[in-house]
């Protein structure tokens, strides 16, 4: 809202500069955007000399009272313990000049719910430019100035915040105002120019033929004022605010008036404004009311009562605010209070005025008590601990423990959208990735901003693939990235980590070559994840399709399926714009499932081992359709508790290898807690784990 400062002085003797205005009224709630100088004509009524000062306040949605000057200035002169000034055209009862034994014009309104009040008034006019201080102050607020007429409109409009419409009258037929809603296949042709379609939820302002206007957003070009116009309605009413924002919005069409109406207008406003534009167009000499006013008000206003208990005023504000301060800032804004002791309650009966549309409840009017009492009141004290905190949700510090240990391994968090496009979703459904019966349908959205977001995400894979795409095509050649967030199927939401890697294996070195990341290196960052959750995976084969046959797996806990990883399959990447030939891992793990089966028990740090570990490695002949899972599931159930870790390091198929067959290789390594491993103890042990395989599996040792 765009406030000229000499207008303000015509309601409030402010001496204060328009910065220490701003800052004081920024804390008060209205925030102010900008200053800017500028030289208008000097005002016939104002004694203001040299340069004016516009201010620009940031009015938030629930204040359309502070869209006026006497809005503002209302708020100027609580925040400075000043009056009102009575100039003569506020302070007065305007509703005095209103005739209703003589009316202008029939006025009807069809319609009392859309619109419960409408004030009509007729005036001989004579339509020339308006006065320059006039012009000045409304290009001084943003306003293109037009003509007396309809500038008189734009300056009640600023002043009293009243949006106004002239029609001219000799351009209506009857001549009648019927407030109604418009006839299916309705239209107008409104002031800008172009043709507006209505329809029967709009209201508009007609004559005894057709419309002239739509209420509460703009006038009808068939009526507008021009410079022959020699008689004309001046119209002040109040519309129903969610018809307005509905109109508006269904026209795409927004307007000064639009701006107010739709944020909610004082119902006993409209008869203030007319009187005071018949009394700007004596003033200006642009022409005369004949005295003949209609004002139809279906339901009088009846103001909203708030009853004030004296103890909640400091009980919310936490501060003290004496009697006397709350009676004056309230009555500066407008209020009424009347005194009330005893049952049911201490305090005040407090009475809005009509144009504070914000108030219903005694939190808003203890809310204005403490934005002008001043915050900076308060005392700095520390509030009284009465019960220790809930809890955190466990699953913040599951979150940070994954975050830490992807971030340790050398990964880099991305953040991607949660909307994705249908094809990007398709390969990464549940039914893909987990077989059969498990949800083949994304979760659409029904408003999507484009179809580039059409669908929420059923996986991280498909944003973290686009990120890494996007780092590829800008040069970067070694990408890791993973993303902690939520992903969405027809059954619910789930938590889980997704990660990307593409490029070298390890860093460049001279103590070792170059080699890209493969199956091997993305499996390690799971088992290392799966660690910090205190479980340790299992591995069987997955039919993905976005994953390479062969260098693909499920991840499994407890039996339970928890994630997936391996090779993206190239032609996944290129739907995705990589680069053909680069080779991507990709993993993904359902944070919550793996929660679930994660153990209850609180984890504790262990000591050092104080004994040496004995390491033993074999290699054996199995078919090859043995997965090397299911051998390291055998070596597990028959070794002792001493083993503590199987490793395969090498798998051979080719010469010296009967066809059907293929060479595995594994490192066992044992250790005591309690005491130095003998060797005879351990070849016992291997030989019991070589006696399982041949029994088991069929396995041959080389």
């Amino acid at each position: 809202m765009k406030v000229l400062l000499s207008w303000i002085r015509e309601f409030v003797d402010v001496k204060e500069s328009a910065e220490d205005i701003g800052k004081l009224m920024s804390v008060r709630g209205l925030a102010l955007e900008g200053l800017e100088v500028i030289r208008p004509a000097l005002s016939e009524r104002s004694e203001s000399k040299g340069d004016d000062v516009v201010m620009d306040f940031d009015v938030t949605a629930n204040r359309p009272d502070c869209l006026s000057m006497i809005g503002i200035a209302r708020e100027i002169a609580t925040a400075y313990r000043l009056p009102i000034a009575d100039t003569g055209q506020v302070a007065r009862d305007f509703s005095s000049a209103i005739d209703p034994s003589a009316p202008a014009i029939p006025v009807t309104i069809n319609d009392p719910e859309l619109c419960g009040r409408y004030v009509a008034a007729v005036a001989d006019v004579t339509v020339a430019p308006s006065p320059q201080w006039l012009q000045d102050r409304l290009t001084a607020c943003g306003i293109r100035p037009i003509s007396n007429i309809v500038d008189i409109t734009n300056y009640v409009l600023l002043e009293l915040g009243q949006p106004m419409h002239a029609f001219d009258l000799d351009k209506l037929a009857g001549p009648a105002i019927i407030v109604r809603r418009a006839r299916a296949g309705e239209s107008l042709k409104t002031l800008d120019g172009k043709m507006r379609a209505l329809t029967p939820d709009m209201l508009v302002i007609a004559d005894a033929e057709r419309a002239q206007a739509i209420g509460g957003v703009l006038g009808g070009a068939d009526s507008e004022v021009s410079s022959s116009t020699k008689r004309i309605v001046f119209e002040a009413a109040w519309f129903k605010p969610s018809s307005v924002r509905a109109t508006s919005k269904k026209l795409g069409l927004k307007t000064e008036a639009s701006t107010r109406f739709e944020r909610g207008m004082d119902q006993t406003a409209p008869a203030r404004a007319m009187a005071r534009a018949c009394d700007l167009l004596e003033q200006i000499n642009a022409g005369q009311s004949d005295g003949r006013t209609v004002d139809v008000y279906p339901q009088a206003h009846v103001p909203n009562q708030v009853k004030l208990e004296r103890r909640r005023v400091p009980g919310l504000l936490g501060m003290d605010v004496p009697d006397a301060e709350v009676e004056r800032i309230l009555a500066s804004l407008g209020f009424t209070t009347a005194p009330h002791k005893g049952v049911p309650y201490d305090g005040w009966l407090v009475t809005a005025p009509g144009w504070r549309v914000d108030i219903h409840r005694p939190v808003d009017v203890i809310e204005e008590v403490g934005r002008h009492y001043g915050f900076e009141h308060l005392p700095t004290t520390f509030p009284g601990v009465q019960q220790a905190p809930a809890p955190s949700d466990p699953r913040i510090a599951r979150d940070r423990r994954t975050r830490n240990a992807a971030l340790g391994m050398g990964f880099s968090e991305a953040i991607t959208f949660a909307f994705i496009d249908t094809a990007a979703a398709e390969p990464f459904l549940p039914s893909t990735t987990l077989g059969a019966g498990s949800g083949g349908e994304p979760v659409g959205l029904a408003n999507p901003l484009s179809e580039k977001f059409a669908v929420m995400r059923p996986s991280l894979l498909p944003g973290l693939i686009d990120a890494v795409s996007h780092n590829r095509r800008h040069g970067r050649r070694d990408v890791r990235l993973f993303e902690i967030g939520t992903r969405f199927s027809p059954a619910g939401e789930s938590r889980g980590i997704g990660l990307a890697w593409t490029g070298l294996a390890t860093a460049d070195h001279w103590s070792g070559a170059r080699r890209d990341v493969d199956f091997s290196d993305i499996k390690g960052v799971v088992e290392q994840l799966a660690a910090s959750a205190a479980v340790a995976p299992a591995f069987t084969e997955t039919t993905a399709t976005y994953l390479v046959p062969g260098r693909a797996a499920h991840i499994v806990v407890n039996g339970r399926v928890v994630g997936t990883f391996g090779q993206l399959e190239s032609a996944a990447g290129e739907r995705r714009d990589l680069p053909s030939g680069d080779a991507v891992c990709v993993a993904e793990i359902d944070l919550d499932a793996l929660t679930a089966e994660s153990p209850t028990d609180t984890l504790r740090a262990a000591t050092l081992p104080k004994y040496p570990a004995v390491v033993r490695d074999v290699s054996i002949l199995v078919d090859d359709a043995l997965s090397a899972e299911t051998v390291r599931g055998t070596i597990r159930s028959a070794a002792p508790a001493t083993l503590i870790q199987v490793r395969e390091f090498d798998r051979y198929q080719g010469k010296g290898i009967p066809d059907g067959k293929v060479s595995l290789s594994f490192r066992l390594t044992f250790q005591s807690v309690e005491r130095t491993l003998t060797d005879e103890e351990v070849q016992a042990d291997m030989q019991t784990i070589l006696d399982a395989l041949t029994r088991d599996l069929g396995a041959i040792q080389r």
